[in-house]
């Protein structure tokens, strides 16, 4: 099945200090995508430049299997954005607005409005029709722009650090709807689901949960695509002093070093494999959250 999102080689310069360098990013059908890295990275950037919202120096970017960007004409750039829905860190909307004054500005713009699923998102949210933007709390607010993006038929969700400041409770509901969404249609065996999503988060613990595969952007260029599963069910860091480090370095292909005041840890790729050939060396399972520092601070050999 065709990606629902696809950008080949997409180059940005932005200012003197920054850029974005050849980003291949794709989301399949039925798949979550996460997308990490440190402050500046380029994760918005990129995120705006998926969703049209710059023109971009090279590369090429499709929606759902069509040329998107800023050239586009405007009916093809509308008939695209219809079918993506767009979460955002912070509510976008007026804050003198009540939910149903929201409700009358956005419905209009889109021809698959679904009323009836918006009330009932909303209504399963305790979000009230006559509440005002400004007395909501940010998780309500997200939960609001999620009520917007899942009630005009979106085919493909966008996140921006949408998770961030949620209290666990909430932020584990909103984690299973988009979990929901993306596998919506599928047959159990990973084909025919017609959504995904895109979801950028300094929370990796979120990506741990939902991710099918983990995107790193560093100085706006990607340092790692991978599935999820390789990071947490399969990498390990192996502990050993420095002399021991150097052995595993150059005898396990794709390892990193990082040193440390009381000796050194190892990223490498296969822990099961790894206990194998070292038996004497512990070896503790990776989390994004590391398998992510080791890439950006990591020595090779």
């Amino acid at each position: 099945m065709t990606n629902l999102l696809e950008m080949k080689g997409v180059s940005r310069r932005v200012s003197d200090s920054f850029s974005l360098g050849g980003i291949d990013l794709a989301v399949g059908a039925g798949e979550v995508v996460g997308l990490v890295g440190t402050n500046g990275a380029g994760k918005t950037t990129t995120l705006r430049a998926a969703l049209g919202l710059l023109h971009t120096d090279s590369g090429s970017i499709r929606l759902f299997g069509q040329p998107f960007g800023p050239g586009c004409k405007a009916p093809v750039q509308r008939e695209a954005r219809s079918r993506v829905g767009v979460v955002l860190d912070a509510c976008p909307f007026p804050r003198d607005h009540t939910v149903s004054q929201v409700v009358a500005c956005v419905a209009p713009v889109y021809s698959n409005w679904d009323q009836a699923t918006f009330d009932g998102l909303t209504a399963r949210a305790g979000i009230l029709p006559k509440t005002k933007v400004r007395d909501l709390s940010r998780g309500m607010g997200m939960k609001l722009q999620l009520a917007v993006a899942l009630s005009h038929g979106a085919e493909l969700l966008v996140l921006d650090e949408a998770t961030a400041g949620l209290d666990p409770i909430a932020r584990d509901e909103v984690l299973d709807q988009l979990r929901a969404f993306a596998s919506a249609g599928d047959d159990g065996q990973g084909r025919g689901a017609a959504h995904g999503v895109l979801l950028s988060s300094h929370i990796t613990s979120d990506l741990e949960r939902i991710a099918d595969r983990v995107v790193a952007i560093d100085a706006g260029r990607i340092a790692f695509d991978v599935p999820r599963e390789d990071i947490t069910d399969t990498a390990g860091i192996a502990h050993c002093a420095s002399s021991r480090a150097s052995e595993v370095l150059s005898c396990v292909d794709g390892a990193r070093l990082l040193r440390r005041e009381y000796g050194c840890d190892v990223l490498v790729p296969n822990r099961f494999e790894f206990a194998e050939a070292f038996p004497d060396v512990a070896c503790d399972h990776a989390s994004v959250d590391e398998y992510l520092h080791f890439f950006l601070k990591g020595e090779t050999r």
